[in-house]
């Protein structure tokens, strides 16, 4: 953990444990520079993480206060103990399939969503960029685009790598359809039906039907709701079984909001270097970080190209236009004809809008603007879990992204939970989805990416009253 963030942690557990009050000063940023024994942006860094959760606040010309949002929050769940490390064949689309088809109806409160509100992101100027750039569209573009993706995106998508310190060739991405066909095409590339693949436990579910559909093997790893996968457990799966791939997420796990230090993603890097066997990196939330700067994604410790690298646009700017990527490193070529064999191209105005919309600025007070709006209903939701689950209860504090992983008193069937709920209008994701090995079966994900209004809040209560009701039985 870094210093900023054990200094944020600090103060948020005198907040909590009622030490400091709503409407307390926080001592200066020079006054806890000199009492810490840390440089004053360290102080800045943490004063403005915990201004993202929603505890302090900033009063100009006067300094930072406690806020009335300071609840205490859950306890955090400890480190996942999958049954065991064993290589297990892949089953679960069928009960990924009926809880998907339930999220998608209107009149549901979408707390199972895998996305967040599509009114967070400014889709009126995308449609703008994409009149724009369509009028002036190259009719050759689409040969001379055909596979590898619009030189003007890849362009774009190179410099915001640049701007994170890592130097990526325009000719070393491939645009696709989505992160997901990004993450498939790298899954094909390197591994054959019935290989071996190494995941988190829990682990996307997206994850876990790709090796279903491929005929590959999973094996679920212990992962930590804070820090991301255990490397000593990983090391183990990796002398023990002949593994293919991992398929990991360093930046905010989809479902626990883990997030991989810089040091450990280092190391990451470096041990799956030692047993050469690829990573394939899923990265599609690295930009909704709650911090001052964006994780770097373990490509960035990547000296032989054995991380291959892919995210989208899908969950930070542009929803519904299917457009991500992929930097496969010494894979690169594999994974072109990959592509070229199965969706051959990505949507071509789709590419020029984002592309137009890159180069005229904007994305960044964009993002601001969403990771602000994101931590704040993070916190919210923090806050109405306190309220309204039962003792017991454990919940996982994300420096990003925007699930929330509860786990529940082991009495709770959260399959159970998600029937009741859906009859109350209510959606969301059981823990169960989350493994091959259908673990998780006391543990949810809630999606806290979506506006808090009185709708949401009803529903939450509706939620933590049929937990408390299980929890009894």
């Amino acid at each position: 953990m870094k210093l900023y963030e054990t200094l944020a942690d600090d103060i948020a557990q005198s907040i909590q444990n009622g030490v400091m009050k709503f409407g307390d000063r926080l001592p200066s940023v020079r006054m806890a520079s000199a009492s810490r024994g840390v440089s004053p942006s360290t102080v800045f860094e943490a004063y403005y993480l915990l201004e993202a959760r929603g505890l302090i606040r900033a009063r100009e010309r006067s300094g930072y206060y406690v806020t009335a949002g300071s609840a205490a929050y859950p306890p955090e769940p400890g480190i996942s103990a999958p049954a065991q490390m064993q290589v297990k064949p892949v089953d679960v689309s069928e009960l990924v399939f009926e809880v998907l088809e339930s999220v998608k109806m209107r009149d549901l409160v979408p707390l199972g969503s895998a996305f967040p509100s599509p009114l967070l992101f400014p889709l009126p100027r995308l449609a703008r960029a994409m009149a724009t750039s369509v009028q002036r569209m190259d009719p050759w573009s689409t040969v001379d685009d055909m596979t590898q993706g619009n030189a003007g995106l890849r362009r774009q998508i190179a410099l915001r790598y640049l701007a994170d310190g890592l130097q990526i060739h325009t000719d070393d991405i491939i645009i696709t359809n989505g992160a997901l066909e990004a993450l498939n095409l790298c899954l094909m590339a390197v591994t054959r039906p019935g290989d071996a693949v190494i995941i988190e436990s829990p682990a996307f579910y997206g994850a876990l039907q790709a090796l279903e559909r491929i005929g590959l093997r999973a094996i679920e790893v212990p992962t930590h709701p804070r820090d991301g996968i255990d490397l000593p457990a990983l090391e183990s799966a990796l002398f023990t079984h002949q593994v293919k791939a991992c398929w990991l997420m360093t930046n905010f796990q989809n479902p626990l909001g883990s997030l991989m230090s810089d040091e450990k993603k280092r190391d990451l890097v470096a041990l799956l270097t030692r047993y050469d066997v690829p990573l394939i990196e899923d990265d599609v939330y690295g930009e909704l970080y709650f911090g001052n700067n964006r994780p770097v994604p373990a490509k960035a410790f990547d000296t032989t190209g054995i991380v291959m690298h892919c995210s989208s646009f899908s969950k930070c700017l542009a929803p519904g236009y299917r457009v991500g990527w992929a930097v496969p490193g010494r894979y690169t070529q594999a994974v072109a004809r990959h592509k070229l064999t199965t969706t051959l191209s990505v949507c071509a105005p789709a590419q020029l809008a984002l592309s137009e919309y890159l180069a005229k600025g904007g994305y960044d007070r964009h993002l601001r603007q969403l990771r602000h709006a994101l931590s704040v209903q993070q916190n919210t939701f923090m806050q109405a879990v306190v309220r309204y689950f039962p003792a017991g209860t454990r919940a996982t504090r994300p420096h990003g992204g925007y699930f929330l992983w509860l786990e529940l008193p082991e009495a709770v069937n959260a399959l159970e939970i998600h029937t009741q709920s859906l009859l109350l209008g209510v959606s969301i994701a059981p823990g169960p989805l989350f493994s091959a090995q259908r673990a998780f079966t006391h543990c949810l994900r809630l999606n806290y990416g979506h506006p808090w209004d009185v709708r949401m809040q009803t529903a939450v209560a509706t939620l933590g009253k049929l937990v408390s009701a299980a929890a009894q039985v």
